[in-house]
């Protein structure tokens, strides 16, 4: 039976640990989310052992977690200072060097650490394909997930991911053979469960969306664009009225989602779920709920309202409060499958930062479509 020593045994338990026993106590924590006591470690064990590169590597990843990323780039460059060939400090140098918009010097960090020989490495390989993925490289991450199944051919997080890849590259044929491959390896993925339902319901897939959405639990759903589509296909699908008790989970989640979302987002939610009349959409009486773009449709019909013109570089044309010319720029994105308005703005910004140089910023609508303007995405003309 486990025995919790006095606190003054375990300080001088403490004066017999190494480097090693402390960046594992660290790593427990880490896992487990608790970042603050995770630091606290570290700076303890740094006191000791100040060049250990395993412990600033260690506090490098915490301050990244923490979204500190200026003192997470000072805690891995210290550690490739103590050890220049530390993969895992290379990993993590590079992802925040990716967040602060230094793509070149992020892209050596990650080629410095396959021409040291790790490109069999599953978790390190894996880690740089998704901190290349979320910040918008799609064409480099894919192929750090290739190098996954290549020498893990059967990774069904790897898998699932080349089809995340793939879609976001514009190749959906691609995208649903790879998320198929990873579901026969691990059937019990919702997040490539859910997300091949939204690729084929885009597609026009109805009946094979329906079959991936009804795979996953509602409790198992983080974000409301499958729930909607699955409530939606049931009902024009199989006629199922809105009181049946087979709906009452999905809808029940819709809800728990909607009590989780932010005051902007619930704010925002409301503007597109206002109808030409002045109504709301209602999750209990879903007659009126087409697709995603026909509510997008709705909404610049609209007129007699004060509002502002943008046209996009392609010559899309959105009209309305800058908020709902965020909303219809969101919808008509197909690289994006759901998550909140919020959401959508940091990756669009993050985006911007890496591809054009200019920061655009995400936590007004206003500053974010002035932000895509200046970035040349966008012209506004009203």
């Amino acid at each position: 039976m486990f025995c919790d020593f006095p606190p003054e045994i375990r300080r001088i338990s403490d004066h017999f640990l190494s480097s090693d026993d402390y960046a594992d106590r660290a790593h427990r924590r880490y896992v487990q989310g608790r970042y603050d006591e995770a630091l606290d470690i570290l700076r303890q064990a740094l006191d000791l052992f100040p060049l250990a590169a395993e412990l600033h590597v260690g506090l490098g990843y915490a301050r990244l977690a923490r979204e500190e990323f200026a003192w997470a780039h000072g805690a891995f460059r210290e550690a490739l200072s103590l050890e220049p060939s530390n993969e895992d400090g290379l990993a993590g140098y590079g992802e925040v060097l990716l967040k602060l918009g230094h793509r070149d010097a992020a892209l050596n960090c990650f080629d410095t650490i396959l021409a040291l020989g790790f490109r069999e490495d599953h978790d390190l390989m894996m880690q740089v394909g998704r901190a290349l993925f979320r910040e918008g490289l799609f064409t480099r991450a894919r192929e750090f997930f290739e190098l996954v199944l290549v020498a893990h051919p059967d990774s069904a997080e790897a898998a699932a991911c080349l089809g995340y890849a793939a879609h976001r590259l514009g190749d959906d044929d691609g995208a649903i053979r790879w998320l198929r491959r990873g579901l026969e390896l691990d059937p019990n993925d919702p997040e490539a469960q859910i997300y091949i339902g939204n690729v084929l319901y885009d597609g026009g897939d109805y009946d094979g969306a329906l079959e991936h959405f009804e795979q996953i639990h509602p409790s198992d759903h983080i974000e409301e664009l499958a729930l909607w589509r699955y409530v939606e296909l049931k009902k024009s699908m199989y006629r199922v009225p809105n009181e049946d008790p087979e709906l009452q989970p999905w809808i029940q989640r819709l809800g728990e989602l909607g009590d989780q979302m932010s005051g902007d987002d619930k704010v925002l939610a409301e503007i597109e779920a206002t109808l030409p009349d002045g109504t709301f959409l209602d999750p209990n009486q879903l007659d009126f709920f087409g697709t995603q773009r026909s509510r997008v449709q709705r909404m610049r019909r609209r007129n007699g309202s004060e509002g502002h013109r943008v046209t996009m570089k392609g010559g899309v044309k959105y009209f309305g409060t800058w908020e709902q010319i965020v909303l219809q720029i969101l919808r008509d994105d197909q690289e994006w499958l759901g998550g909140s308005l919020a959401s959508y703005m940091e990756q669009v910004a993050l985006r911007s930062l890496v591809e054009t140089g200019v920061t655009v910023p995400s936590n007004d609508a206003e500053g974010f479509i002035k932000g895509i303007a200046a970035a040349g995405l966008l012209h506004i003309s009203g």
